[in-house]
């Protein structure tokens, strides 16, 4: 005995109703990063390497003394490059030009302001950010399916009463996709020579950064089934 498939499509007897639910809404941002990226350069390596410990060094106590306002602190790329000279016999390396970069991961912002300000103030480094996100397991991408699905229920049923019917059962929901919050982040940071006294006397004022909020959206699709009509 062979079991018949159900129609794909629903029958006259179990019409289907596919319909799409939707949330959107805003919320504040959960994390705060930024990133760094500090440089040297120098005629022999060893010169170079040194300075560039250093000002890395001088990076890293400063994000440090934050204290638990920094959830995440991480060193990413290294690079030490030799730079050739453009013109003569053989090839010859004219100076040393080092870089690493640094990210951190905040989520009291109140201390953004006056950090991102001191560390684009430190020599040859560029602060770049932030960039405003919520935390992966926040519970307001949970809302937001909860709110599409919600949507989805609703349709169904206001396509179901122009029809003077109601639902009959849930046959299928699928997500469809959504959108990753990434607001688009400020970028700053200067290169700033090796500072004189006189330079060190004036002290550049902190930078006032507002959280932007995170527009937040889930998309589903959903088939039913419904009582029969009568039309």
């Amino acid at each position: 005995m062979t079991s018949q498939a159900a129609a794909p499509y629903g029958t006259p007897d179990a019409p289907l109703l596919v319909v799409r639910g939707e949330a959107e809404f805003e919320v504040e941002p959960e994390v705060a990063r930024i990133g760094v990226t500090v440089s040297a350069r120098g005629r022999d390596r060893r010169s170079t390497l040194d300075d560039l410990t250093r000002r890395n060094a001088a990076v890293l106590d400063l994000v440090k003394s934050c204290g638990d306002a920094v959830e995440e602190l991480s060193t990413g790329a290294f690079s030490i490059t030799p730079e050739l000279t453009e013109h003569g016999r053989g090839e010859r390396v004219r100076s040393y030009q080092g870089r690493v970069h640094l990210g951190a991961e905040f989520a009291d912002f109140t201390v953004l302001g006056e950090l991102t300000t001191r560390l684009a103030d430190l020599e040859l480094t560029r602060v770049d950010g932030p960039w405003w996100s919520l935390r992966p397991g926040s519970p307001v991408h949970a809302e937001a399916r909860r709110r599409a699905v919600a949507d989805a229920v609703q349709r169904a049923r206001e396509y179901a009463e122009a029809l003077g019917t109601s639902i009959a059962a849930l046959v299928e929901l699928a997500d469809t996709g959504a959108e990753r919050p990434r607001p688009a982040g400020a970028a700053f940071g200067r290169s700033v020579r090796r500072m004189s006294m006189a330079d060190t006397a004036e002290v550049a004022e902190p930078l006032d950064l507002e959280p932007s909020r995170l527009r937040v959206t889930a998309q589903i699709s959903a088939q039913f089934t419904l009582v029969p009509p009568r039309l």
